[in-house]
Parts: structure tokens; sequence; C-alpha cells
């Protein structure tokens, strides 16, 4: 495969090769990483719906299935699940000219498509904000410095002169995509130039009030019991300024889990005046790991702790992990591991 450019800003030069590409006919394929959040579906039928306005032919592929609060999106019923819709999903890929891999940037992250997508034919084209891309695509877009992946969606169309394209549709899934990757707009990573955008999105469609309602305002009581047991295990750290919670396998099951249900629990610990460092830990007995989510406040790179001890990453203050021992010895490996970040956690 031929591996090009890798550019952190839209600019003339890089946007021409991808325009070269466009400018045929092509058979797109878009796909997120595995169990994709709000700024994976949000960018991906985002850009699918610009690039079937603009006459190619789009089809998102998604690894498994993802919330049931991300299927009102605007485009939803292209997404084919690769485990669900194997041979459809297979078809596409080996059919495609062009790949676009959104919001992440190693094809591991695709689970059971990695094979399918490395043996793929096509050009494929990286947006992306996560630290230390590969080089598997002939044009990457990478900027750790983006908000979110829907932010760098939104650049892409308008480096490509195509902002007169974005309709209610493009504009919805979007702000979903950002609202979401910056917690309704708190995270440091939210410029000023974030909000110029959520502003034009606004502009061109995007109900924000409705938005929002849709992601946060659907609990149902299983997920509420289920946060509920989560905060009872909830662990503090005083001496290292860090909370964790975990969550059983027997807890899932027993509150009626459903994918999705545990989203934005392991924020709950950085809401604890002094905590800089929070982490829960969920057990998934069918794959034979624990899950793991870091968050931090200030300057502690939960991304170099993830990576270093938990076969994961992601951003400074966002990142995620797994491990492949048990949650009791996972924690117990997590404590042991504190003291040598002391200063970093406490200064």
């Amino acid at each position: 495969m031929l591996y090009y450019c890798i550019f952190e800003r839209m600019n003339s030069a890089d946007i021409a090769t991808v325009k070269s590409l466009l400018e045929q006919p092509q058979q797109i394929v878009i796909v997120p990483h595995k169990n994709p959040d709000g700024d994976a579906i949000g960018s991906c039928l985002g850009l699918a719906n610009f690039l079937i306005k603009i006459g190619q032919k789009a089809t998102v592929v998604s690894p498994n299935d993802y919330p049931k609060f991300l299927k009102w999106i605007p485009g939803n019923e292209r997404i084919l699940n690769f485990e669900r819709e194997n041979t459809q999903a297979k078809k596409a890929i080996r059919e495609a000219t062009l790949i676009f891999t959104l919001d992440f940037n190693q094809l591991s992250r695709t689970g059971q498509m990695e094979s399918y997508l490395t043996e793929a034919e096509a050009d494929f084209i990286m947006i992306d904000h996560h630290q230390q891309p590969d080089t598997y695509a002939k044009v990457t877009y990478s900027d750790v410095s983006m908000s979110s992946t829907c932010e760098m969606v939104y650049n892409f169309i308008e480096a490509y002169g195509g902002s007169s394209k974005i309709n209610a549709e493009i504009a919805t899934c979007l702000y979903t995509g950002i609202m979401t990757d910056t917690g309704s707009f708190k995270y440091r990573s939210t410029t000023s130039q974030t909000h110029r955008v959520i502003a034009e999105l606004i502009d061109k469609g995007a109900d924000n009030m409705l938005i929002h309602q849709q992601i946060y305002d659907t609990n149902s009581p299983s997920r509420l019991h289920l946060l509920g047991a989560a905060l009872n295990n909830l662990v503090i750290l005083k001496a290292y300024h860090t909370a964790y919670i975990t969550l059983s396998q027997e807890e899932l099951d027993k509150h009626q889990f459903s994918k999705g249900d545990t989203e934005g629990f392991v924020n709950y610990g950085l809401t604890l005046e002094g905590i800089v460092f929070a982490v829960i830990f969920i057990e998934n007995k069918e794959e034979g790991i624990i899950k793991i989510s870091f968050r931090s406040t200030g300057d502690f790179s939960v991304n170099e702790f993830a990576r270093k001890h938990f076969n994961g990453g992601g951003h400074t203050n966002a990142a995620g992990g797994r491990s492949d021992i048990s949650l009791s010895e996972t924690t117990k490996h997590f404590e042991q591991l504190l003291p040598e970040y002391e200063n970093q956690l406490t200064s």
C-alpha cells in the first residue's frame, strides 16, 4: 500500500489528494472502532451523509453493536454490524475502493475486522484525534489537539469546499459527536473554535436540546440501579488523589446490562473534591477481560498510564485499557502501581 501523507491541519495540498480520489466514483466504506461511542458513530454518519450528497456511495461498517441511545442518529439505517451482518459487511469491505477509518488510528481497534481491512485492496483515509497513529493509510489527518473526530470531519468538509452541503442531518451527526466527546463542552479540548463549529452546526439545523435529550435523558430503571451498584463499589485512595469503581459480571447481569449502560460512570470519581485520577473496571466474562476506562484532570496523562500498564491508550485526560487477569487481581495490580505516580498525582 502507498503511504502518502500525514497532516495535522487541512491545507490545499492535502485536500487536493483527497479530491483526486473523490473526483471518481468510489465504493466507500467508513469504519469506526470496536464498541463505537457518540463521536465514532456521529463522525461516520456525518461523513457518510456528506459523501452521499456529493454523489458517492458510502456504507458504514461497525465492528460490533453500539448503544441504543445512538441509534436515532440520521443515517443509522445505513450501518452494517460486522458481527450480525457478517456476509454483507465482508462483501462491502472486499468491494470497497476507498475506506475511511474514523476515531481510531490502529486497525487492531476494529477487533475481528482487522484481518479483512488489512487484506483490503482499497486506499485508506484516516481521520482521528488520538495519539501515535499507525501508517496504514494513504492519507492521514491526525490532530490530537482536536476536541473530537466530528470536529475534524467538519474541518474536512469545509476544506473540501462542501460547507454548503451540510444540512440538518449532517449537522445533527457532527453535533452529537462533539457534544459527547467533550463531556457536553466541559473538557480542556473544547476550544473557542469548537464553539464556533457548534454555532455553525446549530445554524445548519442541529437541534441542541433534542440531541441532549436523546443522549442523556433516556435512562432505564435498570441502568439507574446499575449506577447505584457502581457507586456503592467506589474506592477512594486519598493519598494518591485517586478513585475507582468496579463492576463484576454478576452485577451487570443482575441489573440487565445493555451496551452503553456504563457510559459516563467513570466521571463520577472526578466529581469528588481532591480527586484527579478516576478509573472504572468492568468485568467482561464473554471476552475474558476486564475493560478499563481512565479519566484525569490537569496534567496527569492517563494515555501514558494506559499504554504502559494496561494495553490501551487514548488522550491525555481520557483513555481506555484492558486486563487479562481477574477483577480483584487487576485492582490489586492497579493499586500497587500508584506509588510510582505519587508525585504526579499529588503535585
